[in-house]
């Protein structure tokens, strides 16, 4: 009786300060609680256990659905109600997003091309990229950082940083996913109406290689939304400033290539990793 009684009081009262009163040992009942325990409550302790490394294997940003899948990969069945349940009770919730903001500069009269992708469903690798430029705040500064990424496998596939906001972000990552991916000429390359795109450099840069321009319409930055949905999931799983440029820099790197497009899990992709959805692409 003793010791259900502190089991029903435990969230009230100190469980070291009810065995002193009742002249019992906390090892005692520590070790009635374990032996009293229903297998249901075993195995939720156990599914705890699970979903806590998922979490943080996550970056503190996945919430059930993303969990529920990544256990399931690892064969341990269970259910998304479940896994949301057991996540409410013990505190464990995802990082939430903030509202990104456009930092785009299409005040210039250099050439503009019109939309070509006007929402359209992309069903293959390098078949449409789209590129955007954000702003990384250190204590040293601002740190620029420029993506390309694939529309279909929303995988990163070239970027570059640097301490100004000029047409060389974009040519770096512009050629490193040339490196990487030899797309040939069957892409659309999409981007804002940003004055780096715009450039006579970048645009005959693209000429070069074969690769048609689209801009996203005035005021309408649709065909753009999943670059900035990238720099608004890397913002909240990072954190928003860094003590230094080459931090930035390095967690960052570690970010793109390490975790988001070989690790995390994205809700358009069936919950598969951008490497993982493309390699079963190839496999289909």
């Amino acid at each position: 009786m003793k010791y259900q009684f502190i089991n029903q009081c435990g969230s009230a009262f100190r469980v070291k300060k009810m065995c002193r009163i009742f002249n019992i040992s906390r090892s005692g009942y520590y070790g009635w609680e374990k032996r009293t325990k229903s297998a249901r409550e075993k195995e939720n302790e156990q599914l705890m256990d699970h979903i806590k490394k998922a979490y943080m294997l996550g970056r503190k940003a996945y919430g059930s659905p993303r969990i529920t899948e990544e256990l399931r990969s690892q064969g341990i069945l269970c259910g998304e109600n479940r896994v949301a349940r057991l996540m409410r009770i013990n505190s464990i919730v995802a990082k939430s997003k903030r509202r990104y903001k456009i930092t785009t500069h299409s005040r210039h009269k250099r050439p503009i091309v019109p939309n070509l992708l006007k929402g359209q469903y992309i069903d293959k690798p390098n078949t449409a990229w789209v590129s955007d430029i954000t702003y990384i705040k250190t204590y040293e500064g601002w740190l620029y950082l420029c993506i390309v990424l694939d529309i279909f496998s929303r995988s990163i596939v070239g970027w570059s940083m640097g301490q100004r906001i000029t047409d060389d972000l974009v040519v770096n990552a512009f050629l490193k996913a040339i490196m990487r991916r030899n797309p040939g000429n069957a892409l659309i390359f999409h981007s804002d109406r940003g004055s780096q795109y715009a450039s006579y450099r970048f645009r005959n840069l693209l000429v070069s290689y074969g690769i048609t321009q689209s801009m996203s319409d005035k005021g309408n930055c649709y065909d753009n939304a999943v670059a900035e949905s990238f720099f608004s999931t890397l913002k909240t799983e990072l954190g928003y400033r860094y003590e230094s440029r080459s931090i930035a820099r390095r967690n960052i790197f570690e970010y793109i290539e390490i975790f988001y497009n070989r690790i995390r899990r994205h809700s358009t992709l069936n919950y598969l990793s951008p490497v993982e959805y493309e390699r079963k692409h190839m496999l289909a």
